[in-house]
């Protein structure tokens, strides 16, 4: 297991234009060589968008790119004609295909957070698809074949377990609350799982912004340890 801290992203954005973003993997301006991709995941991207303010009309391709909105509302905008607004509780994708632009602004009267998270698929091009899945439930899953994924999203109350699924890649972000990752049926002392994969040298222990990336997962849980909120990318081979 690869522990990432949410102190260790790369800041971005603009900030004195109420554009805030921090980046867990090499993006923009941030280039790192050892921090490309975990599985499909290439970009996991939390922004904070005061009102007003926003990313103006731009180009993406060959990309799957998902949304999870913390607070506030997002407005988004693309050129095959979509426009929605998205809130917490929603999912939002959009497969940029062979080419597609689009606008992202916070035009509500709250600030804005939200979590982009974009994958490699398996083929590029193509045409571009989107669509919004309101208010998702913990127990359905969302699937996104053209990269071998699927996301789980899980929100827990203190104490409650879940299971990490057992895949060749999973990628573990905290969107809020206290999170151990640990061996399943683990008390939290003897029997967890360590940093390095590990068994027996305790819990890892997440909180808001860090992530865990885990190679071949199996046998793991995720215990709250506070009202949490926990995105789950399960992750075939690649």
């Amino acid at each position: 297991m690869d522990v990432r801290r949410a102190a260790e992203r790369y800041p971005g954005g603009d900030p004195a234009a109420g554009i805030e973003s921090l980046h867990a993997f090499s993006f923009g301006p941030h280039y790192d060589p050892d921090n490309l991709r975990f599985g499909a995941v290439i970009a996991c991207n939390e922004e904070r968008l005061a009102p007003g303010t926003g990313f103006d009309e731009h180009p993406h391709s060959h990309t799957e790119i998902v949304t999870w909105v913390v607070e506030g509302e997002l407005t988004h905008r693309d050129s095959t004609g979509h426009a929605s607004v998205v809130r917490p509780g929603d999912v939002q994708r959009l497969s940029s295909g062979g080419g597609v632009r689009h606008v992202e602004r916070n035009e509500g009267p709250d600030p804005l957070v939200f979590v982009q998270m974009w994958l490699a698929p398996h083929e590029p091009g193509g045409e571009p698809f989107y669509e919004v899945v309101h208010g998702i439930a913990d127990s359905t899953p969302y699937a996104l074949p053209e990269a071998t994924a699927m996301l789980h999203v899980r929100r827990l109350i203190p104490g409650e377990r879940t299971a990490v699924p057992d895949a060749a890649h999973v990628y573990a972000h905290v969107v809020r609350g206290e999170v151990d990752v640990r061996g399943a049926g683990s008390s939290g002392g003897d029997g967890g799982v360590g940093r390095d994969g590990g068994v027996g040298l305790g819990p890892v222990s997440l909180r808001p912004g860090d992530a865990v990336r885990i190679s071949d997962a199996k046998g793991l849980e995720a215990v709250a340890r506070t009202p949490a909120e926990l995105l789950l990318w399960e992750m075939g081979p690649r």
